[in-house]
């Protein structure tokens, strides 16, 4: 099978496409055939060596997928071969023609959703989800600052936090990425390059600050989130698209008696696949009823797959960038 390879951590330019043996199926797995593959930031993390996985080299990165299934173990029952499907591989994998996962995070996708569609949705809906939902337990009426609201999962915490019945205000750096923002539901916006972030959010808060802070970028963005955050407010860590993992003072912590909770989406996949598929499963259902529409900036072959996870580490996607075969 082809996949896009990694075999020496450091630049992305260096991802290749070669061939590899197709991967044995084993007890309690599906097989595969990768029909499209989203990308993320936990890519470029993996390419550079920075990322909390570290696979042995030589490595297929690549997270989410979708996909027709072709084999399944025995005992497998939830879906059989030609479902249509979606997958997290938290290990990687996904930019390859073929991948063989656990059945448990296989989660089949309704007929109307096409595969470009289906691989810029788990990351995105299931982090935004899991994080606001659970993590975060937004609430009716609580207000939501989104940080880099203009990628893929910043665009899906917009919507998810409207579900969740939340005055949304997303924070992005050019009018026509808050632009977007306001197509996919934000009541409010910030532009942090512009403004200042503290005193935007304070005014159209009335001088609470938000309950609930969503944040996959870090860096500067999370030190000017402190200062935003309202009374016994929840700062949600996603990820640090900046580069740069910022730090809080514990006096503003107990000043303020907010709590900074971190979100790996991944990892709680990983430990517990029933809870996953069946969160998925129900945003998939929300998606069916006009309630999601996940934005995919781009589509590229898989020989491309360095050009496309360059428009990530560029800073340069708005939504999804989608690798298809």
């Amino acid at each position: 099978m082809r996949a896009l390879l990694c075999r020496s951590l450091g630049s992305i330019a260096n991802l290749e496409v070669g061939e590899l043996p197709s991967p044995q199926l084993g007890a309690g797995q599906v097989r595969i055939a990768v029909k499209a593959s989203g990308i993320n930031f936990p890519d470029i993390l993996m390419v550079e060596g920075k990322y909390q996985v570290k696979p042995d080299l030589p490595f297929v990165p690549g997270l989410e997928l979708t996909g027709e299934v072709l084999t399944c173990a025995d005992g497998v029952d939830h879906v059989k071969p030609s479902d249509r499907v979606m997958a997290f591989a938290r290990f990687g994998g996904a930019h390859a023609d073929e991948i063989v996962l656990p059945a448990g995070i296989v989660t089949p996708i309704p007929d109307a959703m096409d595969y470009v569609t289906a691989a810029a949705f788990p990351v995105a809906y299931g982090t935004a989800h899991f994080a606001l939902e659970y993590r975060g337990q937004l609430q009716q009426g609580e207000s939501l600052l989104v940080l880099g609201a203009a990628g893929g999962v910043g665009l899906a915490a917009i919507e998810v936090g409207k579900s969740l019945g939340a005055r949304v205000i997303a924070a992005a750096s050019s009018k026509e990425k808050l632009d977007i923002a306001r197509e996919h539901g934000a009541d409010d916006v910030v532009n942090y390059n512009e403004d200042d972030l503290r005193d935007q959010v304070r005014a159209l808060t009335d001088g609470r600050g938000v309950d609930v802070v969503f944040d996959p970028v870090g860096g500067d963005a999370f030190t000017q989130s402190v200062r935003c955050i309202g009374w016994e407010g929840r700062i949600l860590v996603v990820g640090f698209a900046s580069g740069d993992i910022p730090s809080v003072a514990a006096n503003m912590i107990l000043v303020k008696n907010f709590s900074v909770t971190g979100v790996i989406f991944g990892e709680h996949s990983h430990r517990f696949p029933d809870e996953t598929r069946q969160r998925l499963t129900e945003l998939l259902d929300s998606y069916s009823k006009g309630q999601f529409k996940p934005r995919v900036m781009a589509t590229y072959g898989l020989e491309e797959g360095s050009t496309a996870i360059a428009q990530l580490s560029e800073r340069r996607a708005v939504g999804k960038v989608v690798l298809t075969r």
